[in-house]
């Protein structure tokens, strides 16, 4: 039985999808409980007062730094900078047509210690880049057209390559940007305070609000919910299909090998009653044909065509007749595979 991947594949997705919308909805319930911090000075004296450790809390504020990161393109001054640089180039490729690709260059990161300030106090922020919800905004973007000289240019040209320019991409967290986090707030010995990534929770680093975070938390996980099942219905019915056509064909070659094998049956009591008359108006050939029908009894799929010697039997194709020793229909040894042609 040929297995409905078609179907398994959906069913898998399906599952996936229910997975992520289990975890959204949860994530979203868990940021519902979370200790809201309005101030950033309130949060010394809650770490102090001494809460049940972990605390997992929201803050919001305005991203700084003692010594922000210049940015050479965009002018920016910021606290995570990551720089690309990618060649952009035709190619020839065996068709004989040009086609534009690319390669990295350069890849860059930069980041200095950084903490969120809300004009009462400051609460630094680490491990930001691998929390959910953080992504760096583009500072700059530039295209630098390639200028080779016409030597270089004839040894690209002649390695099939034709250099276009170098583009240039300046991602960056700019100093004065609004930001919540959610995190385990922890205070060391000197008595900074800081939000890190829990042990077990959530770890947000989102320029939206908590609200807004637990209103799109919601609405992914309603829409995993309903694409889970959508996917599973149609799983389901692929499967259901596939199955139905499998059933419906075992039972097709059930019931023409039951003929086949009732047919034999029949002619082989006749020749051995030692039958000689025929109906007048039927040849030899139409009461083979009546009595068996035209199709391999091995295979059920090919008309058969070879003919077995020295038992004289046909009844499968050629492909089925080289893998057998004796014959499907009286169990005698072939010797000889005779190949028929019709017409």
């Amino acid at each position: 039985m040929m297995i409905p991947w078609s179907g398994l594949s959906c069913c898998l997705s399906a599952a996936a999808l229910y997975v992520l919308g289990r975890s959204s909805g949860r994530d979203a319930e868990i940021l519902k409980s979370v200790t809201r911090v309005n101030l950033l000075k309130d949060l010394g004296p809650l770490l102090d007062a001494g809460c049940i450790l972990p605390l997992v809390v929201t803050i919001s504020g305005r991203v700084s730094a003692e010594t922000p990161i210049s940015c050479e393109f965009s002018g920016l001054r910021g606290v995570i900078v990551e720089e690309t640089a990618e060649q952009h180039f035709l190619k020839h490729n065996d068709a004989g047509s040009w086609i534009q690709d690319s390669a990295l260059m350069l890849s860059m990161s930069k980041e200095v210690p950084w903490y969120l300030d809300d004009g009462t106090g400051r609460v630094y922020v680490l491990g930001a880049r691998n929390a959910s919800g953080f992504a760096l905004p583009v500072g700059s973007e530039v295209f630098e057209e390639s200028g080779r000289s016409l030597v270089r240019g004839t040894l690209d040209y002649l390695q099939g390559l034709k250099m276009l320019g170098v583009k240039r991409i300046e991602r960056v967290l700019p100093t004065g940007t609004s930001l919540t986090v959610v995190g385990e707030a922890v205070k060391d010995d000197v008595g900074t305070v800081r939000i890190q990534r829990p042990h077990k929770g959530p770890f947000y680093v989102s320029p939206k609000a908590i609200d807004q975070l637990i209103a799109n938390l919601g609405k992914w996980a309603r829409w995993y919910k309903y694409a889970s099942m959508g996917l599973t219905v149609f799983g389901v019915y692929l499967i259901a299909k596939h199955s139905f056509h499998y059933i419906m064909e075992r039972r097709r070659r059930w019931e023409l090998q039951k003929r086949v094998l009732a047919a034999a049956a029949k002619r082989s009591g006749q020749d051995n009653e030692g039958l000689t008359e025929k109906p007048a108006n039927e040849s030899d050939g139409a009461i083979r044909d009546h009595l068996m029908p035209d199709i391999c009894v091995i295979c059920l799929e090919e008309e058969y065509n070879a003919v077995f010697v020295p038992c004289g039997h046909m009844c499968c194709c050629t492909t089925c007749s080289w893998h057998l020793t004796s014959c499907p229909l009286c169990r005698r040894r072939i010797e000889q595979v005779v190949k028929t042609f019709r017409h």
